[in-house]
Formats: C-alpha cells, structure tokens, sequence
C-alpha cells in the first residue's frame, strides 16, 4: 500500500521572495495570501500608520491606504538579494512616493518570520524614520 508523501512548506526564501515579488507588482492580494492568519505586522515611528497590525485584512487596509494616500505613487522595490537566518528573511527595500507636493523615497529593511510556509511578523526599518512620519502624518 501506498502511503501519502507529506509535503514540506515552502523555504522562507520561497515565501518571502514570492511576498515581496507581489508587492513590487502591486499586487497586494496576492502579497496577502503569503501571510499567516495570525501575522503581526509591526510599523514603526509615530504616523498615521506606526503601530502593529493583526491579521491580512489589517495588512491589507494599511498597505490600500498607503496606495490611496499617495494617489497611487506609492512604490516598493527590493534593493538587494533577500538573507536567511533559518525562519527570518531580511530583505532589502526602497520605498517611494508622493503626497501633496511631497516625496519620500527612502531605503528600509522588512525582517519577515516564516513558520510553515506562512510569514507570522513582519518587522519594518526605515533609514529616515522622521521623514516618514512627516510624509504620511498624523490623520
């Protein structure tokens, strides 16, 4: 008798790669499949957005208000090859946009936890924490 091959979940690089790829493209839904039903997503500095953020649909509004805010400028690139430490992938990132005569275009690190195939926190780094929270604000 057969017996079923267990899969094994993807490696974090996989997730996190295929994560941030989806981002990049825009396409958030697809980003939002890789998190984990539980994910904590940790945005730093004292704007409108700092603060953590609990489950994909929490992620999924903050990242919508984001696109909507800067009239659909808002950008992220992945700067440099994605380094693994078992479940951690650190990734490095540049975001940018615009907002009300306003640019922001800085580098920034995502620190994501992969278990089981699903990322469960997410840690933002911006280089220039000040100007973010100036560019998004308060309200």
């Amino acid at each position: 008798m057969d017996t079923p091959k267990s899969s094994a979940p993807p490696s974090a690089l996989t997730v996190a790669t295929e994560y941030v790829q989806a981002l990049v493209a825009g396409d958030v839904a697809g980003a939002m499949t890789r998190l984990s039903p539980q994910v904590q997503w940790h945005q730093p500095g004292q704007n409108r957005f700092s603060g953590v953020h609990r489950g994909p649909e929490s992620v999924a509004a903050v990242v919508g208000e984001m696109h909507q805010i800067s009239g659909g400028t808002f950008r992220l690139e992945l700067t440099g090859k994605p380094m693994v430490n078992g479940p951690l992938v650190a990734c490095p990132v540049r975001f940018a946009g615009e907002r009300k005569g306003d640019r922001l275009d800085i580098a920034g690190v995502d620190l994501l936890t992969v278990q089981d195939g699903l990322i469960t926190q997410v840690h933002l780094f911006s280089e220039d924490g000040a100007a973010e929270d100036r560019f998004w604000g308060r309200d």
